[in-house]
């Protein structure tokens, strides 16, 4: 057997693909799900404290900064371990599957934190005193006319961190959730051939190939053009 056919055997095996492809599709959609709750709540709940720091009460901000601080300087493997292992300790006893989405949607969600945060930052002085003299409160302008431009210059980096984070379900082979790296190692050990490891490559690219094009194309949708 030439070198080319042992590696052929070896990642393109036909026998092992047959058998290992169903485990590997249903880590696809177990990635799906964990993909879409961790981007649900991430955005959300990282909107939320950007506007909730705007209104720039001291105590408030000093927690969401130093949450967001530890959020964005953690290794998220770091902190699934933690809150995985360490939890239960403290009698809170949560599915490895939970463990996954609460910590991607805290990472997230610091991230669009001090993403929505700069964008916030970055809109002139003047639209805030234009917006107020005309009799609108400090919510209302807010609300209205300072975050619509804010989430506007936000949405490149915000495509980019979304599609980064959302690639960390597979940290989720760590505590046994079934997503593909989860059954595509698991394939590989018990098959002894690194087709099952192919596949699952092949199914990142598949799930993750339109998110980036997607992305592409927001980031020039939503482009934020100043006068």
């Amino acid at each position: 057997m030439s070198g080319l056919d042992r590696f052929l055997d070896a990642f393109f095996n036909a026998a092992v693909a047959e058998r290992y492809g169903p485990a590997i599709l249903k880590g696809m959609v177990v990635t799906i799900q964990i993909a879409a709750a961790v981007v649900a709540t991430g955005l959300v709940l990282g909107v939320a404290l950007a506007v909730i720091r705007s209104f720039r009460i001291r105590p408030l901000n000093v927690l969401i900064v130093i949450l967001v601080d530890l959020q964005r300087a953690l290794p998220p493997l770091v902190l699934i371990l933690i809150v995985y292992f360490g939890f239960p300790n403290l009698g809170i006893s949560l599915s490895s599957f939970a463990v996954l989405w609460l910590v991607l949607s805290l990472v997230l969600a610091a991230f669009t934190e001090e993403i929505v945060w700069g964008g916030i930052l970055s809109v002139r002085a003047g639209q805030w005193e234009a917006a107020r003299s005309t009799g609108l409160t400090f919510g209302q302008t807010l609300g209205s006319v300072v975050l619509p431009q804010a989430l506007r210059i936000s949405v490149p980096p915000l495509t980019n961190r979304t599609i980064a984070i959302t690639k960390n379900t597979a940290l989720g082979t760590v505590i046994g959730v079934g997503e593909i790296l989860n059954q595509a190692t698991t394939g590989q050990s018990f098959s002894g051939n690194a087709t099952p490891l192919t596949l699952g490559a092949v199914a990142y690219l598949v799930l993750f190939t339109p998110l980036v094009i997607g992305g592409r194309w927001i980031e020039r949708r939503f482009a934020w053009r100043r006068a």
